[in-house]
């Protein structure tokens, strides 16, 4: 039975030129939306006049459109190759006006550059974090980022200029929230593939007969225009005591974020797949890479940092059905030409708050789903439970009253109260006790040679020893380590070189189970793909799926991570005591 049996084009295959062209004008309507949603609450807290937002909106657009065509791409190490739209972030929001109104918006650009070095090293050492950012660290994330947003999704539906009737803002988001729904639930053909604008359309005819609805801003703008390059608020010295203030507290921030994009990464893998299929973490890597570069391209040109929205990503792939990445490139490409075109940023300026406020509740029930489901993913047991639930609550708790703010004040208090950093800092903490707390690991270092068959037997022998296991069940761990072996062997065949990669064994012992991880260097093929895939297959295997299947019926469990420079295939055996 297909996983997401909904997806009609998978990101590697080509979807035809009408339903690309389609899809990406809905992408480039949610990017441009949310990148004026975001950009006009920020500026409104700046007390702007207007020549800033007018330069931020084009620039932000600029980088959207880069970044979104980026991420839709394999450059290198630069990009995954999903649809993953990207534009202003609410993350960076409150530290940006803290800098903002310390040094100018100079300041904040210099600390966004600065920020955005942490995208990076988290994309090179990701291999290095594996056992923190873990599906419980990930899932507490993109629960608690809906439940922030879902408050300011329901204030929006009050948003309505003054003398309106009342209950005309409520009228006008149910209305696009029926619309959304009816076309979600019942529709097929053009009219899912259009679910979205048809909602935003249906949601402005309402708000016009309830006279909610100006188009004044739209019939002003010019039809093509450039931005005053004045509006760039240029950088800060790094040696001010404003820059050293604030930097550690944009450091937190960005360190939070990237745990989220790599996070990201790894479920619009799932998304976009209509059959599970492991998560290849160097995809994962150039999510990061693809962040830090919209990182740091917003500090340069001066706007909030330009960040993946997940939950409008999925909501798109969920009601079309279009997983292909040339949605992303083209959507990316109309994002820039939008930019110069002042009068088409004008009309969906028009577009009333109640209306993005209903497709707001939509998209973070969406990302709040996929975040029970990215925490289900490797089980729930009463551990992971515990540390699920603690995170939520004080989340939840600090979201209704951040008394840290209240404690330590200032922007410390202010980053560290935000509900969404305190949840994942506190999956994190958890995690990482639950993790030393645990037995002592032993560790094996050799060559991934054939010849190294003799060592990893004796190892494991000594490690079931140790922990008291009955013969059988040193057998079987044996066995496993052998097979798992055995399997990296056969998949050494494109590795480059004479010497032989080396192989690190880490072996964690628990209650009655052994948890190892073969580190190394291998060919493209995925071990943990390969047993899934033989497991629907007929019971008659040629000789080269020999190792595999025997892995498969000795180890409890395998998952195989690969990375940039380093693959790592965990196994897990199941034991008696004596």
């Amino acid at each position: 039975m297909l996983a997401n049996d909904h997806i009609r084009y998978e990101p590697d295959e080509r979807a035809p030129l009408p339903v690309t062209l389609v899809v990406s004008v809905q992408a480039t309507v949610l990017i441009i939306s949310n990148t004026i949603m975001v950009l006009t609450i920020f500026a409104g807290g700046l007390d702007d006049d207007g020549g800033y937002l007018f330069w931020a909106l084009f620039a932000a657009l600029v980088v959207s459109g880069i970044t979104t065509a980026l991420q839709a791409n394999r450059i290198g190490r630069m990009g995954p190759g999903y649809i993953l739209l990207t534009g202003p972030s609410v993350q960076f929001l409150a530290v940006a006006v803290l800098a903002a109104e310390a040094g100018g918006l100079a300041l904040m650009s210099s600390l966004v550059v600065a920020s955005s070095l942490v995208q990076f090293a988290t994309a090179a050492w990701l291999a290095q974090l594996r056992r923190i950012i873990t599906p419980v660290v990930a899932g507490v994330a993109f629960m608690m980022i809906a439940v922030t947003a879902i408050p300011l999704a329901t204030a929006r539906l009050d948003d309505v200029p003054a003398g309106a009737s009342p209950g005309a803002g409520t009228a006008v988001g149910a209305a696009t929230l029926a619309v959304a729904a009816l076309l979600m639930l019942r529709g097929s053909g053009l009219f899912r593939l259009w679910a979205i604008p048809i909602a935003i359309v249906a949601g402005c005819v309402v708000a016009v007969l309830l006279g909610v609805y100006d188009v004044q801003r739209a019939l002003d703008a010019p039809w093509f225009d450039f931005p005053e390059v004045a509006g760039w608020p240029g950088f800060a010295s790094p040696l001010s005591e404003d820059f050293w203030a604030l930097l550690l507290v944009f450091l937190v921030v960005s360190a939070v974020v990237a745990v989220r994009a790599s996070n990201e990464g790894s479920v619009i893998q799932q998304a976009s797949q209509r059959r599970p299929r492991t998560i290849d973490f160097r995809a994962v890597q150039g999510t990061l890479n693809a962040n830090g570069f919209a990182t740091l391209l917003s500090g340069i040109v001066g706007v909030l940092p330009t960040l993946i929205y997940l939950p409008t990503s999925i909501a798109l792939i969920s009601f079309t059905g279009v997983a292909a990445r040339t949605v992303g490139l083209t959507a990316g490409i109309m994002v820039i030409v939008l930019a110069l075109l002042p009068k088409v940023v004008g009309l969906l300026l028009t577009v009333p708050p109640p209306v993005t406020g209903a497709l707001l509740l939509i998209v973070m029930g969406l990302l709040f789903v996929e975040g029970m489901r990215t925490v289900l993913r490797d089980g729930l047991n009463q551990k992971r439970a515990f540390i699920v639930g603690v995170s939520l609550a004080l989340a939840i708790g600090l979201q209704s009253h951040n008394v840290l703010a209240d404690v330590i004040g200032g922007p410390w208090g202010v980053a560290l109260g935000n509900s969404i950093v305190v949840g994942v800092l506190a999956a994190v903490v958890m995690t990482l006790v639950l993790d030393l707390a645990g037995p002592r690991s032993r560790r094996l270092e050799t060559e991934l040679d054939a010849a190294a068959f003799p060592g990893v037997e004796a190892f494991l022998r000594t490690l079931g020893d140790g922990m008291r296991w009955d013969a059988a069940s040193i057998d079987q761990l044996c066995a496993a380590g052998e097979e798992t072996l055995s399997t990296m062997l056969n998949l050494r065949d494109d590795h480059e070189g004479d010497t032989p990669p080396r192989l690190v064994v880490i072996a964690r012992p628990g209650a009655g189970v052994v948890e190892m991880e073969f580190l190394a260097v291998f060919s493209e093929e995925n071990i943990e793909d390969r047993i899934a895939y033989m497991s629907e297959q007929a019971a008659a295997p040629d000789v080269g799926e020999i190792s595999f299947r025997l892995l498969r019926h000795y180890a409890a469990s395998v998952r195989h991570r690969k990375y940039y420079g380093i693959d790592i295939v965990t196994v897990e055996v199941e034991g008696s005591r004596q």
